[in-house]
Formats: structure tokens, sequence, C-alpha cells
């Protein structure tokens, strides 16, 4: 009972400190981290252990998992040189720097200092991932510090493990280098195996519960065979997220992918901020153990300082240095560089891993209090201040309403090819069904036009109306479905089923709404996103309206338009695809004329009927 209620205890709390961080717009990891140092200051508090077992085989593989399964691997590749740059060149740099700086300090010998310094090396990613969706930075920035943080906790940890066996036994710097190329090529190769396997199974499985127990399985199996045969657990794990990730489209079903995504999303978010405030509730009992070793105090708070400063400076350095090889050409590269080199945040592997240093480690509590100084330490300076600094340098997230002209451009083109296979594909009786598929894609097509239309419209768009409507009907429509229940009426499966059916329904509508609503609100896009089309190379920016006040066709036939487009060739003002007239696509078929653009006040976009291409 009491292991029931310290669990409960535990969890309640984690939610409670997130949910108010949210709503106070505050750091979570960091307010879970204040907590837990202040319930560690509480006498009568048992605070659980957090052994290298736990954190190292019971939390790392899922949260790895979690975050690796969800990061485009296409992206990864891409930006593979700024990756590589950091979660290798950047860890041993720092490891080399805090060994520097804290072996005369406390005259431990050298493998000692460079196993606190692989300890302190790896920015943490539960951490980085945290503080990265709560600034909104660009995708690239985003995108080399979530796949830093996958890949350096496996350079820290051969690094680790190199250095604690430097302690009782000499090792060349041959064997180090031939150790860690060894865990590197078995990492791949297992994780590759592990990801290749559970594919053949997803292909096979048609029952979606079990798709998701079997993807549970996947980060520790890869752990755990990777490590029974020396090599790196972690990199395996990322090397399997990363290729299921990748391949899920084409060997689960959708009701699979629906359904991990959910329950991997609330793993993720349960164990991310349980894990910091595990981490301030280990305070008190590191404290203790430093303030006790045969170190002064003075020395104690110096080293640990020494080692913080160390941390931060040794990865701004590393940043400015290398900066050719991070950012690329073109953009805000110094702003790049900058947000990159201050969003170092350390987290529980950094902690986990100084517990695991050997017992008979010199000068261990020490060391240990060092992980903990700099965890805290990082994430209340850089992760405080990580928000402010991005909004100084004016550096900002994707642009939803950019992401939704890319939307329009991707969706055009594989509804075309949907409705040609299709076409291919009926037979005689089909035509009214092809039909009605063509409808329905128009319609989707419609939807995302309407997310382009000027923000703070008073005019309610066909695509808001329907939703309204449909919300009005879907409450009622349970409240009836719901008495039926009340009374007997049915079966109470067939009940089940069909309110089922009605949650889907409503958590897609709201999810629309709810995207419609934040790229209404955005800025204009401002960068190109189609390839080049002639037709809109050559057509002019702008070209004189032929009226200013609507669409004139639109006011002859009593219709009331939605959103306004030009002509770039000759002017003529008509409705959007999404207003009852559709005036604008009406006067291409009629003169030709391929190219219009957006007459909504504060858009230039521009889109080609022809190439069916978009671009600002």
């Amino acid at each position: 009972m009491e292991i029931v209620l310290a669990i409960t205890g535990f969890i309640f709390v984690v939610l409670v400190v997130t949910w108010w961080a949210d709503r106070l717009r505050i750091s979570a990891p960091l307010a879970l981290i204040l907590v837990g140092v202040a319930g560690s200051l509480v006498p009568f508090l048992e605070v659980p252990a957090l052994s290298p077992e736990l954190v190292l085989v019971g939390l790392l593989p899922p949260l790895l998992y979690a975050a690796a399964v969800n990061t485009p691997l296409a992206d990864f590749r891409s930006n593979l040189r700024p990756i590589g740059w950091l979660s290798i060149g950047l860890v041993l740099f720092t490891m080399a720097g805090v060994a520097v700086v804290v072996q005369p300090l406390l005259e431990v010998p050298w493998p000692a200092a460079l196993a606190i310094g692989a300890v302190v090396a790896p920015p943490d990613a539960v951490a980085a991932t945290a503080v990265a969706r709560q600034v909104g930075l660009p995708r690239r920035v985003v995108t080399i510090l979530e796949g830093e943080s996958l890949v350096n906790d496996a350079t820290a940890l051969v690094s680790l493990r190199s250095a604690t066996l430097a302690l009782t036994a000499a090792l060349s710097a041959g064997a180090v280098l031939l150790d860690f190329g060894r865990a590197v090529v078995l990492a791949v190769v297992i994780g590759l195996v592990v990801a290749r396997l559970a594919g053949l199974f997803f292909r096979r499985l048609r029952d979606a519960a079990m798709t998701v127990g079997l993807s549970f399985l996947v980060p520790f199996t890869a752990y755990v065979l990777t490590e029974s045969v020396h090599g790196s657990g972690v990199l395996a794990v990322v090397v399997a997220g990363l290729t299921l990730g990748h391949r899920a489209h084409r060997e689960q079903s959708a009701e699979a992918r629906v359904s991990a995504r959910i329950n991997w999303h609330t793993v993720q978010f349960l164990l991310e901020n349980a894990v910091f405030l595990l981490i301030g509730l280990q305070t008190r009992q590191i404290v203790t153990a430093a303030w006790g070793a045969e170190v002064g105090t003075g020395t104690v708070i110096a080293v640990c300082l020494a080692a913080l400063g160390t941390v931060i400076a040794a990865r701004l350095v590393w940043l400015v240095g290398t900066r050719v090889f991070l950012v690329r050409r073109g953009g805000r590269p110094w702003a790049e560089t900058l947000i990159i080199g201050w969003a170092g945040m350390r987290g529980v592997v950094t902690l986990a891993a100084a517990m695991a240093l050997p017992f008979d480690t010199p000068g261990r509590p020490v060391l240990v209090l060092i992980a903990l100084v700099v965890t805290i330490g990082t994430l209340t300076i850089q992760g405080l201040t990580l928000p402010p600094l991005a909004r100084a340098l004016d550096l900002r997230g994707p642009d939803a309403r950019e992401d939704a002209i890319e939307s329009v451009m991707i969706l055009q083109r594989a509804t075309a090819a949907g409705l040609t296979a299709a076409d291919e594909a009926a037979g005689p009786n089909d035509r009214e069904t092809v039909d009605l598929l063509r409808t329905e894609n128009t319609h989707r097509l419609n939807t995302l036009w309407e997310r382009l239309g000027r923000p703070g419209s008073e005019r309610e768009t066909p695509e808001a109306a329907r939703r309204r409507l449909r919300d009005v009907a879907l409450q009622r429509e349970r409240e009836v479905i719901l008495d039926i229940r009340d009374e007997g009426q049915a079966d109470q499966t067939v009940i089940a089923e069909v309110l089922s059916v009605l949650d889907l329904e409503e958590v897609m509508t709201q999810r629309v709404g709810d995207r419609h609503d934040a790229i209404r609100g955005a800025l204009p896009a401002v960068h190109s996103i189609a390839e080049a089309c002639a037709h809109l190379r050559e057509a002019t920016d702008i070209a004189v309206p032929t009226c200013f006040t609507g669409c004139p066709d639109c006011e002859r036939e009593g219709l009331t338009w939605v959103h306004l487009r030009l002509c770039l060739t000759c002017g003529n003002v008509g409705c959007c695809e999404s207003s009852p007239g559709d005036h604008a696509r009406k006067h291409f078929e009629h003169t030709g004329h391929p190219v219009m653009r957006s007459f909504e006040p504060g858009e230039s976009w521009r889109w080609c009927y022809l190439d069916e291409v978009i671009s600002d």
C-alpha cells in the first residue's frame, strides 16, 4: 500500500507542477527540479533512489525511442554534419575542458577527471526537446538540437566506460578509438536489425493494440542486445527509432499509427517530467555526501562552479570555432549559432552517469555533486534565458501560414494522382462513386485554401460554418445516444461503438479548427515554397485590378465570396475555390491566364493553375 501511495503521490505532483508551469508559461523541467529540490529538504519525506540501472535501462531507452521515432529521418540526414560535430566533437572537447579544470582543483587522477568530463558533456535529449518546444525555434535549429541530444549520449557513455577502465588498467589511445568504433558499428547494425524485424511483425499484425505493445519492446530489446556485446545501447535505440519512424506509414496501419502516437505521447509526457522531479529530489542526499568528503567546502564550491562555467563556455567556444560546419550560408548564421550554443541544458543522463561511477573512484561524492550542479545550473541559467534570447535575436519557429501554403501544394499533387488512380481502377458502374470522391477531394482542398484568408475577417467561411454547425449537431447526437443508453433501449456494446465514432469525428473537427485558427492568426509567409515555375517566373508581381470592392461576378449573381484572387495577366478580380461561384478558376478556364495571386491584405502568394504550383 505504501508503494502505491508513493507512486500515486509522485505522479500527482508531476501532473500538478506541469499544469501549473504551463499556465504560468515557465519551463516545466525547471519547475519540477525546483519542486524536487524543495521536497528533498523535507525531513520526513522518503526520497526514491535514482539508481543508474533505473535511468540507463528503465527510463532512457523509451525516452530516446519516443524522440527518435518522431524525428524525420530526412531532416536528420540533411543535418548530419552539424549533428556529428556537436554529438561527437563537442562532447570530446567538453570532456577534455572539464577534466583540465577539475583535475588540479580536486587533485584526482586524470582518468577520474576525464570521467566527470564525460558525465557532464552531453546535453540532454529531454531537456533540449522540452525547451525547444516552449521557445518555438526554427525547424532546422530544433532538428540539430534534437539530433545532437539523441546521439551524444552514446559518445559520452562510451567515453565514460573508457575512462573508468583507465582507473584500474592502462589504456592506449588506439584501444580507446577501437572500442569507440566497435561500439558504434555494433549499435548501428543491431539497431537496424531490430527495426527490420519489428517492421516485419508490424506488417503482419492487424490489431493496433498488439502493434503498440510490440513497439514498447523495441527500445529495450535494442538496448539490452547491444549492451550485452559491449556496444552503445543508446545509439542502437536511436537507430531503431529513426528507422521505424521513417517506415511507419509503410509498415503499420493507420489505426496502429494513431494508437502508437497517443500511447507513446502519454508515456513520454509522464517519463520526461518524472525525470526532472527525480533529479531535484536527489539534492539533499548528494550534497550531504559531498560535504562529508575529505575536501574543503571552499574547494567543493569552487570546483562545482568552475565545471559549470567550463561546460557553458566550452559549448560557445566550439560553436564559434566550428560555425562554418554547423550553419548554412544565408539566413542569420550568427543568431542560429548563438541559440544552438546557449541551448546546452543537461539532464537525467548526466546525473545517472555520475551515479554509475565506481564507488572506489577518487573524489566520487564531489564528482556526483558536480554533475548535479551542472544539471541544475544549465537548466536554470540557460533554460530561463533561452526564450528571451530567441526573442531578442528575432528567431521564430515555423510560420503556420507558410506551412498551410505548402500543405495546399502537397495535397493538390496527391489529390490529382489519387483521382487518376481511381479513374483507372473504376468500372462502368463506378462513375458516380468517382464523382463523389472528386467532390470530397475538392472539399479537402477548399478547407486548406480557406486557411489562407484574411486574419480577423468577420465573414465566416463555408468550412468554419460547417464546423460550427457540425459541432452543434454532434452535441445533440451525443445527448440523444446517452438518453437511449440510460433508458436501456439498446445494447450497451453498440452504444459504445456509436459513441466512439462521434468522439473520433469531434476530435478531428476540433483539430482542424485549432489549426485553422492558428494559421489565420499567424504572420504572412515570407519565403518561397514551390520549385521554379516558368509561368510564375514570367508573371508580374501585381496587375491593375479591375475592381476594388469585391468579386463583380458574385455581385451580379447575388453570391457571397470568401476570399478574393487577382489575375496577374489582366487584373480580373474573382472569388476563391471555397466561394460558391469559384470565379477565379472560371476566369482561368475561360481566358487561359495561368497565374493569379491573393487579393487579400497582407498576402502576396501566387498560384499557377497549369502547373498547380504555389509561391510567394
